[in-house]
């Protein structure tokens, strides 16, 4: 029988029903599951609650321990856990023989958290782990233990099972801990009845679970964040200030946290291509990309291909609240070091069309793609999704570009869908030929069929024009209109 989750945990019913399903696996042999994900998300708390609702052992050590003292305190919590005495474990090779005793007699759940820090102090501690766990090893044969490792720092938690690394083909489980989607962060925050702030908080905030604890209460409408940003975001003295820079230093896969700091903040100015950072910085392209790698790998970036020009895309801040800490915070780190009440009240004045341009905008491009890949109906879209992205269709003849915000694809790789999507602006006529011309100039260039005619979607968070939604009214289907409320509880 899977493990009841706690009420006190939010959501997350897919993450514990997979953890919990794992872990009472009734199947023999030993199995081995990796938990990662960006620090903040709840990690800890989802595996820390399964121990407790399983009886299983959770075991978790600081950074920058040596290696004898991780093995002192683990056999501590084995002999806390079995009601004997500590077993004397001098290697790792005996540590993790150990923990697989433990499911001799039936399922039992073994929790390995800040495995980076165990793994940094003992190098080789991958290579035992699979070592233990090769095919017609005791592990396999005589244990059924359910060991999860676990840990922060994506990159080196998604290198332990990759092609090359000693883990690859060991571990049954792997599952990353995303942040909340805009939707399920809006009921966390309890602000999903004004939309209008729920989606202007999602764009500070994001969907990270932990936020909400180190904020000085919740804005209950879209007046209160006059007061409610310089009070936090703009406060040198609260963690939501410090986070973005603790998120960098954190993760040991980061030295020179300053270069790292100026790539986001260039990325989040809007240029967001390895040349126009290069450029921005005044360092070369190789140098630029060591960095920008290091980003993508580590989960602060990510890279979203452009859906008409192979090879071509751009980088995008996966964090809300680092993508607003390097557009408003980091470049008047100087006016904010030392909190003063209406200073920052003043700053957050001068920083709305930055606000607006560098930070809501990109959001609420976000959440439009997230609504159209999880969350439209195939009615809506004209179809099955099987890719949204966003893409800048160039036209020659007339020398210009479209910058389309939404291109829906199906499985097939046919364009189904194209949308508009804008923040703060209201959608009008002018928006409706923009878009037939450019599904004109997409049939022009043989990106689509002559008689294929895409689903024309329009998104905004301020509204549509009389003009608009008549046309929408009358085009059976084929022009969509999506409002806030729509974009949060509609399909």
């Amino acid at each position: 029988m899977t493990a009841p989750k706690p009420d006190y945990i939010f959501d997350r019913d897919l993450e514990w029903r997979t953890l919990a399903d794992f872990a009472a696996d009734e199947r023999p042999g030993a199995t081995l599951g990796v938990v990662s994900g960006r620090r903040r998300q709840g990690k800890t708390l989802l595996l820390e609650s399964l121990c407790e609702e399983l009886g299983g052992l959770y075991f978790a050590v600081p950074e920058d321990m040596p290696s004898q003292e991780h093995l002192r305190r683990l056999a501590e919590a084995i002999a806390r856990r079995t009601g004997g005495l500590p077993p004397r474990l001098e290697t790792w090779d005996q540590g993790i023989a150990a923990v697989f005793a433990i499911g001799a007699e039936k399922p039992e759940l073994v929790v390995l958290d800040e495995f980076p820090y165990m793994a940094r102090s003992s190098a080789g501690l991958p290579s035992v782990i699979q070592h233990a766990l090769s095919p017609r090893g005791e592990a396999r044969t005589r244990s059924r233990t359910r060991m999860i490792l676990c840990g922060s720092s994506l990159s080196f938690m998604t290198g332990l099972v990759s092609g090359s690394a000693a883990l690859f083909g060991r571990a049954r489980l792997s599952l990353i801990v995303h942040a909340f989607d805009y939707r399920t962060a809006a009921q966390f925050w309890g602000v999903d009845h004004d939309l209008p702030l729920a989606m202007r908080l999602y764009a500070i905030t994001g969907g990270t679970p932990a936020y909400i604890e180190y904020a000085t209460g919740t804005p209950q409408a879209l007046s209160d964040l006059d007061d409610w940003v310089p009070r936090n975001m703009l406060n040198s003295t609260t963690m939501l200030f410090r986070q973005p820079r603790m998120l960098l230093s954190e993760d040991s896969s980061f030295s020179h946290i300053g270069t790292y700091g100026a790539v986001l903040t260039t990325i989040a100015e809007g240029r967001r291509t390895v040349p126009a950072i290069a450029a921005r910085l005044a360092r070369s392209q190789a140098d630029v990309q060591h960095y920008v790698k290091g980003l993508d790998d580590g989960g602060f970036l990510t890279y979203r291909e452009d859906a008409f020009r192979k090879n071509r895309g751009e980088y995008q801040i996966t964090d809300a609240l680092i993508r607003f800490h390097h557009a408003i915070v980091y470049p008047n780190w100087a006016r904010l070091d030392i909190y003063r009440p209406e200073r920052a009240r003043q700053l957050w004045q001068q920083s709305r069309d930055t606000f607006t341009s560098q930070v809501l905008g990109g959001a609420f491009e976000d959440m439009c793609l997230t609504w159209a890949r999880e969350f439209a109906a195939e009615q809506t879209l004209g179809g099955e999704p099987g890719s949204v992205t966003s893409g800048v269709l160039n036209d020659p003849a007339g020398k210009s570009q479209f910058q389309i915000d939404l291109v829906v694809r199906d499985p097939h790789g046919e364009v189904i869908a194209v949308g508009e999507a804008k923040s703060g602006e209201t959608i009008g006529t002018r928006h409706l030929t923009r878009l037939r011309d450019a599904v004109a100039l997409l049939r022009a260039q043989r990106r689509i069929s002559p008689r294929s005619e895409p689903r024309l979607l329009f998104l905004s968070g301020a509204g549509f024009t009389s003009d608009l939604a008549a046309a929408a009214g009358a085009s059976g289907g084929q022009i969509q209109l999506v409002d806030l409320r729509r974009l949060y509880f509609g399909s």
